[in-house]
């Protein structure tokens, strides 16, 4: 796992060899068995944030109705980011679970400052992430509200296809806005 983090790092730093494996060595890794919520709608508020190492996390809220709406998928080589500084008395709008075994690093507001300090390419390199993060988001955004839900379909095969052996139809079918009987729709047709 950790040479995933050092190619991610060789990607957006010049650390060389050993500040990459001292950055490493100070990062917390942890196993997440399939399940587990690592916030739920409603909690209060964490400075915990994770990167996504080895498997997938689903974001989701349940709505006034009481149905699941899936927001993202988080899967390997993605941040998951949940700081909530500006309104730290306001509870969590969704939940994130694990629906696959995940090894994910987890770390907090505070330890990543502490690690900024000391290497301040990190900060640079999660600035430079979390731009190419925002302008994805507002890419597909911006897509999916002018796309038909068989494009929206048709995109994820192209754009991620691991999800439709990964995630469950229903899930998958909240995430592209539609419901799973027209998901299956969508895909006989395409077949």
């Amino acid at each position: 796992m950790k040479e995933i983090l050092m190619k991610y790092m060789a990607k957006y730093t010049s650390l060389n060899e050993d500040e990459q494996q001292a950055v490493i060595d100070d990062l917390q890794i942890e196993k997440f068995k399939k399940g587990t919520y690592l916030i739920k709608q409603g909690d209060a508020p964490t400075k915990r944030c994770y990167f996504v190492l080895k498997g997938c996390v689903r974001e989701y809220q349940i709505d006034e109705d009481g149905k699941e709406v899936t927001s993202n998928f988080y899967t390997e080589e993605q941040a998951i980011s949940l700081f909530n500084i500006e309104e730290p008395d306001q509870s969590s709008n969704y939940s994130l679970i694990c629906l696959e075994e995940c090894v994910l690093v987890v770390a907090d507001l505070e330890s990543e400052l502490e690690m900024y300090k000391q290497y301040t390419e990190l900060e640079t390199m999660t600035r430079h992430m979390m731009e190419g993060y925002l302008a994805q988001v507002q890419n597909e955004f911006a897509k999916f509200i002018r796309s038909s839900p068989e494009e929206r379909y048709k995109t994820i095969i192209q754009t991620r296809p691991d999800l439709l052996k990964r995630v469950p139809q229903h899930q998958l079918a909240s995430y592209l806005g539609m419901t799973p009987e027209s998901l299956s729709r969508i895909k006989k047709r395409i077949q």
